[in-house]
């Protein structure tokens, strides 16, 4: 938790607490702007423990309208609970069978040398990766593995959006060794061929680091230190600040809250106009 909380007087970033349904509905109805598309690929990457499976099953909630395990989350800290490519669709419950235009892969967490690496999550932005395929920290996928690699992937076994998921309470202890990999891999995303894959940063457990946004959540654009350690991270990995989206999880709340899921919602919006972007310039 942050060692000291001050407001602002004023929100630093404006945003609206009162159109969930409104997004949650354009968010329902959105269509992939590529027909060689259908649906976009948004890969989840980021430290152990961040909250990259939370953050699936937290769309997933707000899409069911309940609490959902889709993507099972390690709740006892240690270790990666994700230990293969897996890709999470988002089922329409008024339509069975039918699921959403967007869809999740997370990867194992990155950490010292137990963690993905970095070449994996890579060939995964590529759509080398094959589903199901189980990572190996000493190991990496390789060109000659031809049950795993997928040496001719098409448009929609790419990734579309880059999403790194951080533990708020996390960015002031970074080690410099992790920071090198989060910029490796976005500096990757912005490397691939002719078109760079956008890049978004979801800023976990904003509720743990701040005692006034616990309290009140629509404070969260408000405190002071959470401005602060988002600028750090800004700084550090090289992404813009209208790029990092803080939110707070489903891991510890049962009933959906209307604050909450306004700002999963908004972060979710964000991701998926950035990959329809980078989708419509594809030729």
């Amino acid at each position: 938790m942050g060692s000291s909380c001050s407001e602002f007087w004023t929100p630093w970033r404006e945003m609206s607490w009162s159109d969930r349904e409104e997004t949650l509905e354009e968010l329902r109805t959105f269509t992939s702007g590529n027909p060689n598309v259908g649906k976009l690929r948004i890969l989840l990457n980021g430290p152990v423990g961040a909250g990259k499976s939370s953050f699936i099953n937290s769309i997933n909630n707000i899409f069911q309208g309940r609490s959902t395990t889709s993507a099972l989350a390690d709740g006892i800290g240690g270790g990666s609970f994700t230990k293969k490519y897996k890709t999470h669709l988002i089922k329409n419950p008024n339509m069975p069978g039918s699921t959403y235009s967007f869809a999740f892969n997370d990867v194992m967490g990155l950490e010292g040398d137990q963690g993905v690496c970095t070449s994996d999550i890579i060939n995964a932005m590529k759509g080398h990766v094959k589903e199901g395929y189980k990572f190996n920290p000493s190991a990496p996928l390789s060109q000659d593995d031809s049950y795993w690699y997928n040496d001719s992937p098409s448009l929609e076994d790419q990734v579309h959006c880059l999403v790194t998921v951080v533990d708020a309470n996390k960015i002031a202890i970074m080690k410099d060794e992790m920071v090198k990999k989060l910029r490796e891999i976005r500096l990757a995303a912005s490397n691939l061929g002719k078109y760079w894959i956008p890049h978004v940063v979801v800023i976990t457990k904003v509720d743990e680091f701040c005692p006034l946004v616990k309290e009140d959540l629509k404070r969260v654009y408000k405190c002071k230190f959470l401005k602060e350690k988002m600028d750090q991270f800004s700084a550090k990995v090289g992404i813009p600040l209208n790029c990092i989206l803080p939110v707070k999880n489903y891991h510890n709340v049962i009933d959906l809250q209307d604050d909450m899921d306004e700002l999963l919602l908004k972060a979710l919006r964000q991701i998926v106009n950035y990959a329809n972007d980078y989708v419509k310039s594809l030729p």
